[in-house]
């Protein structure tokens, strides 16, 4: 089984190429224009172990905004082709992922049903010239596409840079282990519904 799938998104605002690999090793290429959302999709990559290949070029002269829920849209509607008809999959997943003084905790429902709760008081406006507003309407769009359950909560934390961060590498370890393929499904939904 290739779990794999390449996505084209081009608007009046921003055109975007992603290229996933659910079963990959982490590697990642990403280039969007944006130097601190770039570093925290590399996290996405190599926390999940997927491997995630993003260039996007956008209207930064406006602001940051389209750029980041697009690119949050599109990798998501290469995460939803790639996992394909879910067969097999583990679906759910949870972690508390820990960065010194921080730490959060994501679930994962990779149910076909999409829903986000978000809830993170990130104390600066800007990590860098990343607008920390953002960071919502990423997980937003993303899990909007990808047609997942997404919870992330940060539980207590300070370090704005270390809030967002561990909402990443939560949201990655949480989705690589939920949709890891469990030898005992033997190829079926993990659903009594038997469909997803």
């Amino acid at each position: 089984m290739t779990r794999q799938a390449e996505i084209k998104r081009t608007t009046k605002e921003t055109d975007i190429f992603v290229k996933l690999a659910i079963d990959g090793s982490g590697l990642s290429k990403i280039s969007t224009g944006i130097g601190f959302f770039d570093h925290m999709l590399d996290q996405l990559a190599r926390h999940s172990l997927m491997d995630i290949e993003i260039a996007a070029k956008g209207d930064l002269h406006i602001d940051q905004h389209h750029t980041v829920e697009d690119v949050g849209i599109a990798l998501g509607q290469a995460l939803r082709q790639a996992a394909g008809d879910l067969h097999g999959i583990v679906r759910y997943a949870d972690v508390h992922l820990p960065m010194d003084e921080t730490l959060t905790r994501v679930a994962i429902d990779v149910s076909g049903r999409p829903f986000l709760v978000f809830r993170a008081a990130i104390p600066q406006a800007k990590i860098g010239e990343f607008d920390t507003e953002l960071v919502r309407e990423f997980f937003q769009a993303f899990a909007q596409h990808a047609a997942i359950a997404l919870h992330v909560e940060a539980l207590y934390g300070v370090n704005s840079h270390h809030i967002v961060e561990t909402c990443f590498k939560g949201v990655a370890r949480a989705l690589g282990a939920a949709l890891t393929i469990d030898p005992r499904q033997k190829g079926r939904i993990p659903s009594t519904k038997g469909a997803l």
